[in-house]
């Protein structure tokens, strides 16, 4: 994205509403970025990094609210697509006032935005948020919201790495196989439970030490590798769960996987580009937005009365979607990455139509 204009970046990504936050009291300096707000109210999570500039922040929080909406619609859920970054470490940046401070821009926007926890960002400080706004999801279950979603998304994202197996090699076991991570945070860790659980041998990495000890104490079977060797690895399947655009032109030549599915947003740096790459190295991608939808449904429930069982019934039928855009994307010979765009946009202009009528 060029810096010349703001306006560059909204446009190509076609958004309704950005908005930038800033507040000299605190040092708070936010963007949220409202995508499309078609199938309802723009939900995604807050997202805090220290970014290398602005413009780079800008750029994440409208590829990352623009993948909100393609993964509502998939997941079939009356959401659209927002998203927010604030720009800072979180690991020392953030108080309740700075929290609280973000809560009221988010106020402003009426119900228009509803965030959710994310990279850097936590249930205690979706608490202070709630302190600010009702327009919060993701609040600790003591105060009667649903707690983490990280917990969802990991299942999903597993769902997503069993119809990829069944698609791939004709049995979604993956006992046996071997899996690296890239990236151990709240939902990293999940998956890997769930794939040492079925037999699977994990390789994983992150740039954090206490998240590095975590796993090893956890799950001592798990064999820690350094962040550059992760692409190289001989492996069944990849997962990228930390960043976006890690699948890129230098990546790709590394990659020795036959299936890349994980939790991370906007895996692929350039999404057709990319995909057409990964296509012709028989590499079959299970599309990001549409696996890691889980943590999306979780907090969805939770705006609508909250249902545990059937949060999990939804996140299990990512298997079922997934299926249908590997066959689809076989069929009509795209990529994995067309064919989900595809099922989104149709359920989107498809709703968007029926509005003129109404």
């Amino acid at each position: 994205m060029e810096n010349t204009s703001i306006f560059n970046g909204i446009v190509q990504y076609e958004h309704e509403q950005v908005m930038l936050c800033h507040d000299k009291h605190t040092g708070l300096k936010a963007i949220i970025a409202i995508h499309n707000t078609v199938l309802g109210p723009a939900l995604g999570g807050t997202r805090m990094w220290q970014y290398a500039n602005d413009a780079e922040a800008l750029e994440d929080a409208l590829r990352l609210s623009r993948g909100m909406t393609y993964k509502a619609a998939v997941a079939g859920l009356n959401l659209g697509g927002g998203k927010a970054v604030i720009i800072g470490d979180s690991r020392k940046d953030k108080s309740e006032a700075f929290m609280r401070r973000y809560g009221k821009f988010v106020n402003n926007l009426g119900g228009k935005y509803i965030t959710a926890e994310d990279v850097g960002t936590t249930t205690k400080d979706m608490e202070y948020i709630h302190m600010e706004t009702k327009h919060v999801a993701g609040i600790p279950e003591s105060m009667g919201g649903s707690g983490d979603p990280s917990p969802f998304t990991a299942y999903g994202v597993y769902m997503g790495m069993k119809a990829a197996a069944k698609h791939k090699w004709g049995s979604d076991s993956l006992n046996g196989k071997k899996v690296s991570i890239q990236g151990v945070g709240h939902v990293g860790i999940h998956i890997i439970e769930h794939l040492t659980k079925e037999g699977a041998t994990v390789y994983f990495t992150d740039i954090f030490e206490d998240k590095i000890k975590a796993v090893q104490k956890q799950f001592p079977s798990a064999i820690f590798v350094k962040p550059e060797e992760i692409y190289g690895l001989q492996v069944d399947i990849y997962a990228p769960s930390a960043l976006g655009a890690t699948i890129n032109d230098e990546t790709i030549p590394q990659l020795k996987c036959e299936i890349i599915a994980g939790c991370a947003n906007n895996q692929l740096k350039d999404e057709v580009k990319h995909a057409q790459m990964l296509k012709e190295r028989n590499i079959l991608y299970a599309p990001d937005f549409l696996v890691n939808a889980g943590g999306l449904i979780n907090v969805y429930s939770e705006l609508n009365g909250y249902n545990r069982k059937r949060v999990m019934e939804q996140c299990e039928y990512i298997y079922t979607i997934a299926m249908n855009v590997f066959e689809e994307a076989e069929s009509k010979n795209i990529t994995t990455a067309q064919a989900a765009n595809q099922l989104a946009e149709k359920r989107i202009q498809s709703i968007a139509n029926n509005k003129l009528y109404i």
